[in-house]
């Protein structure tokens, strides 16, 4: 296997990652890395059998080395999970006999050295992520709004960041707030309704579900500027107010084109079973 077609492999697996931007570490889901080295249909119980052969063998360091992170899980809920860093992880897979490792040392090594690159030059993420999307069919208009709904979103959680609002739980539930306000729908049930699961939902909204949750963020920051928003009570009460700003404009919208602005399309390779009933695949 070429050491382009390895690391693309490993791409199309979800592993969940935490960057640490004090010490400009990352931090990788255990459990993510063996699915994706391992033919387990369990992770999860494999992990525990692994933690606790290494500990019975006298490598309780590795063990230990790994921190337990809330980490959004497949149910859209956020769960502890176990993580580890790069260093660890190849300690970690030396005790997972599996033909992957080396190409997996390869993906790690890659995940470094652009978030290396990212630091220096931001704009190179910008454009990983349009080469992204194009790769997967997203028109040059949809590739638009997303960046733009994005840095909407990054003044938001700027805005958050320096107003005491702490740690990605406390985001998640700020922006389903103001998602539930102005879609009628939380995000787990917007997920739910687009048949997605750990897949992030704005790379599966439409054009007009972009613009309404980037109007919403705007109007959310903005009110919350206005009034100095400090702390959950005060932002959750700017995101109920700014979500009620874009909902007023779908509803509006909706009411002219007898259109819902909230819809279960997705971007979804399509499955085996649907590729058979429009002929795509053969018995």
């Amino acid at each position: 296997m070429s050491s382009d077609k390895a690391l693309a492999a490993f791409e199309k697996h979800v592993i969940r990652r935490f960057f640490d931007e004090k010490n400009e570490i990352w931090y990788f889901s255990v459990v993510d890395v063996i699915a994706a080295l391992t033919d387990s249909t369990n992770p999860a119980v494999y992990w525990r059998v692994l933690k606790k052969r290494l500990k019975d063998e006298g490598a309780d360091e590795t063990v230990t080395k790994c921190n337990a992170l809330k980490m959004p899980s497949a149910d859209g809920k956020m769960r502890v999970t176990d993580m580890a860093d790069t260093e660890t992880l190849l300690r970690l897979i030396q005790s997972i006999p599996s033909p992957k490792a080396e190409p997996f040392k390869l993906w790690l090594a890659k995940v470094g050295y652009e978030r290396i690159q990212d630091m220096s030059d931001p704009a190179r993420s910008l454009d990983r992520a349009r080469e992204y999307w194009q790769k997967h069919g997203r028109s040059e208009k949809w590739i638009q709004q997303r960046m733009m709904g994005q840095e909407t979103r990054n003044k938001l959680t700027d805005y958050w960041k320096d107003h005491e609002i702490k740690g990605e739980e406390e985001y998640a539930i700020l922006t389903n707030i103001i998602h539930q306000e102005w879609s009628d729908v939380s995000v787990k049930k917007h997920k739910s309704l687009k048949g997605l699961k750990t897949q992030n939902l704005r790379d599966h909204m439409s054009e007009a579900e972009l613009i309404f949750t980037a109007l919403a963020e705007l109007s959310t920051r903005q009110i919350a500027e206005s009034v100095q928003a400090t702390g959950m009570p005060e932002n959750a009460e700017a995101g109920k107010k700014g979500g009620r700003i874009a909902r007023r404009a779908r509803r509006e919208l909706e009411q002219k084109t007898g259109k819902s602005v909230v819809t279960g399309e997705n971007f979804l390779p399509p499955s085996k079973e649907a590729k058979r009933l429009t002929g795509e695949v053969s018995e």
